[in-house]
């Protein structure tokens, strides 16, 4: 069973992903736009100090990955 998402800022995101291997293409006002070395997954990350739930899901999902695996990157 998924544990249950924290409360999330961006540079939690952005760190956690980086663990999986993506890294920052660029950045655009209070976006930014993350891929990985095969160019796959595309992934946009806002830049607010909590990201919302349902946006958080969406990242999880643009990444190709499945929310467990997602929660063992921030452990």
């Amino acid at each position: 069973m998924s544990r249950r998402l924290p409360s999330l800022g961006w540079r939690q995101v952005v760190k956690a992903l980086g663990k999986k291997g993506f890294y920052v293409v660029h950045q655009k006002g209070s976006h930014i736009y993350m891929t990985e070395q095969e160019r796959k997954h595309k992934v946009t990350i806002p830049r607010h100090e909590t990201v919302a739930t349902g946006t958080l899901l969406s990242i999880i999902e643009q990444s190709g990955m499945t929310r467990d695996e997602f929660l063992r990157l921030l452990d």
